[in-house]
């Protein structure tokens, strides 16, 4: 059993920027940031696979948000920049330790193996 725990998140004005954190307590293929706003289906929007090599973005955040890894602390960075009102929501990181999963495969919540309790980001207009 594989833990995540999210950090970084909190309020900001449009145009800032926030970095998220996600500390897992053991090896997954690949890790994935989700966000998710009441009433919305949850939303994958970066993922990456292990090794740092590797990632993809959602178009609604791509240009605008950086996802990376620090291998040494096994955690996951979600850089978000140019930060939009529409960003707003609780951003949840997910691993999956299967092999070989596409990165649209990998954006879905169902192909998730363990998931964070979630982080609030803010972003106000």
């Amino acid at each position: 059993q594989v833990q995540l725990v999210e950090s970084g998140g909190g309020s900001v004005q449009a145009g800032g920027s926030l970095r998220l954190s996600c500390a897992a307590s053991g090896y997954t293929y690949s890790t994935t940031w989700f966000r998710q706003t009441p009433g919305k289906e949850r939303e994958g929007v970066a993922v990456i696979y292990s090794g740092g090599v590797g990632t993809y973005y959602a178009d609604s955040v791509k240009g605008r948000f950086t996802i990376s890894r620090d291998i040494a602390r096994n955690t996951v960075y979600l850089l978000m920049n140019s930060l939009e009102p529409e960003d707003t929501g609780m951003y949840y990181c997910a691993a999956a330790n299967k092999r070989s999963l596409s990165p649209l495969r990998l954006l879905t919540p169902a192909i998730q193996d363990y998931w964070g309790k979630g982080t609030q980001v803010n972003v106000s207009s």
